[in-house]
């Protein structure tokens, strides 16, 4: 039995993951095909070179595209595989020699655990490092210029530090109307202005043009101009970006620590940078619970085959990437906990497939 047994978990295995690859390449393909269709013209105008669109677009952007729909293409495959074998009796053939029907789970999960450990380190890892090309290229050949000037930057630095810039380029690191003011409770102890700053990449260090200090010691007032002036400030170029292609840049430890640094700025957005790491996890995670659904209602020959199954299959997968979002949203946008909001769809749809696998004729 044991021999039969391993016999039935090599096949399931070997037939999942070819199923996967399968369906996610086609997917793979149909996607750069759009893309490339869409994207041409902007190619042609800036005059991209080949081995750029290749290397630094394309071979970047599959790893992306291939991880953010991996969930939903695992979970196709399950169905789509398990409703075959449920079609061509397979399911009752194993399940009358005496292959008990949870334990037919097993490869099941055994595929999850590789699929979800491979996704984690996609996320947390190799897309974060690939983003960076993939990034520099969407702005070079691909975004609107003026998409890269931010008006009316208004930033807490440090505790009672804030900073205010008019029209920073993110291409250029530099901004007018530059205004750095720092606060004693509600007072106000000093303050610089200058026409314009700008990013030392040699240094490390601001540059201010034309600037103006001033200092507030009780009724007493200092104010000193000059030309230009070095500065050591605790904020970089990259604080400035775009926030979604910041951390889409950042692997799972930069990702902490950035986390941690604008906690201490009090910057406002902290919710949005913990749901994007809460959701490094959870998505890996809910591959098993995706495949324990496709599972439970796939393993039954029903009247209308394969086709209701991935009808079934595809509208609970839909719902469920649907309540993720308006999960997320409650968080960024209300009190919810983040780390709680990017887990409670895991923990419903969890509740939901253990429902359908007792429920699952046997």
């Amino acid at each position: 039995m044991s021999k039969l047994l391993s016999i039935i978990d090599r096949y399931i295995i070997r037939n999942f993951l070819s199923t996967f690859v399968f369906i996610l390449a086609l997917f793979i393909l149909i996607s750069v095909v759009f893309d490339f269709s869409e994207k041409i013209d902007d190619f042609l105008n800036r005059g991209a070179p080949l081995n750029e669109i290749l290397f630094d677009y394309y071979l970047n952007f599959i790893p992306y595209f291939m991880n953010l729909f991996s969930p939903l293409f695992i979970f196709i495959s399950a169905v789509y595989f398990t409703s075959r074998m449920a079609y061509n009796t397979e399911i009752v053939a194993m399940l009358s020699a005496g292959v008990n029907f949870y334990r037919l789970l097993k490869p099941y999960f055994i595929v999850s655990v590789i699929l979800a450990l491979f996704s984690w380190y996609l996320t947390g890892w190799v897309i974060p490092t690939g983003n960076d090309k993939l990034i520099e290229f969407e702005s070079k050949y691909i975004n609107d210029p003026v998409m890269r000037r931010n008006t009316y930057l208004h930033k807490q630095i440090a505790p009672d530090v804030f900073i205010y810039i008019r029209n920073y380029n993110r291409t250029e690191n530099s901004g007018s109307r530059f205004t750095l003011e720092k606060f004693d409770t509600t007072r106000l102890k000093f303050k610089i202005a200058a026409l314009k700053i700008q990013w030392i990449e040699s240094t490390e260090e601001w540059q201010l043009t034309n600037y103006t200090i001033r200092k507030l010691e009780g009724l007493k007032e200092t104010l000193v101009k000059g030309e230009t002036l070095n500065l050591t400030l605790p904020m970089h170029p990259r604080n400035f970006g775009m926030k979604t292609e910041n951390i889409q840049s950042m692997n799972n430890r930069e990702l902490s620590h950035f986390i941690r640094a604008e906690r201490l700025r009090g910057e406002d957005l902290v919710t949005f940078y913990i749901v994007e790491k809460s959701k490094r996890t959870s998505m890996p995670a809910a591959t098993f619970i995706l495949v324990l659904i496709a599972y439970s209602i796939s393993s039954r020959r029903i009247r209308g085959g394969l086709g209701l199954h991935l009808g079934i299959g595809i509208l609970i997968a839909f719902s469920y990437i649907l309540f993720m979002q308006f999960s997320t949203i409650f968080a960024i946008n209300g009190n919810l906990n983040p780390v709680l909001a990017c887990w409670i769809p895991n923990i419903l749809y969890a509740v939901l497939g253990l429902i359908l696998l007792l429920k699952a004729p046997k």
